[in-house]
C-alpha cells in the first residue's frame, strides 16, 4: 500500500521501464543484507502483492543484471492464514521464488495458523511462543548474514 505498482507486465516494463516505486523498493533492498518477509497465505501460495514486489524489483535496470537486487541476501520467511496450517503452503512458494533468485533463505519459518485471532489490538502476537519463534527468525537472519559478510571481508584480505 505505500508502494504502489501495477501489475508487472513486460509490455509496461517496455513502454514505461521501472515503476518509480519499484526504484525506491530496489534501492532499499540494496541497502540492506538481511531480509525478514512476512505473507498471508492466498489460495495455496503467496500474496499477490508480494508477488508483484519481487517480479518489479527483479526486473534490470539499464547496467544493472537481472536480480542484481537479490543476490546474496539472506532471508527469514514467515506466513499467516486464518486456518490451520498457518501459511505453510504459501512458504513452500516463497522459499521456492527466492531460491530461484539467488537468495539464501534459512531453514527456520514461521507459519502462523488462526490468524485472525492471533494479534492483540495494537498488533502483537497474543502468543509468546509464536512471538519468540519469529525473534528467532530474526536472530538467525541476523547471524547469517553478519558470518557471510565476516568471510566476505577475510576472502578480501
Amino acid at each position: 500500500k505505500d508502494y504502489p505498482m501495477p501489475i508487472y507486465d513486460g509490455d509496461i516494463e517496455a513502454e514505461s521501464g521501472i515503476p518509480e516505486n519499484g526504484k525506491k523498493l530496489k534501492k532499499m533492498l540494496k541497502e540492506h543484507q538481511g531480509l525478514l518477509i512476512a505473507s498471508p497465505e492466498y489460495n495455496s501460495s503467496i500474496s499477490g502483492a508480494l508477488k508483484n514486489f519481487i517480479d518489479w524489483t527483479s526486473r534490470p535496470e539499464p547496467g544493472e543484471k537481472s536480480i542484481e537486487c537479490y543476490i546474496g541476501k539472506v532471508a527469514g520467511i514467515m506466513a499467516c492464514s486464518p486456518g490451520a496450517l498457518g501459511g505453510l503452503r504459501g512458504l513452500v512458494t516463497l522459499r521456492s521464488i527466492l531460491g530461484n533468485i539467488s537468495v539464501l533463505v534459512v531453514p527456520e519459518q514461521h507459519a502462523l495458523s488462526q490468524a485472525n485471532d492471533a494479534f492483540t489490538e495494537d498488533g502483537k502476537l497474543k502468543d509468546e511462543k509464536n512471538q519468540k519463534a519469529v525473534a528467532n527468525i530474526g536472530k538467525r537472519v541476523t547471524s547469517l548474514t553478519k558470518a557471510i559478510l565476516e568471510s566476505e571481508l577475510v576472502a578480501k584480505s
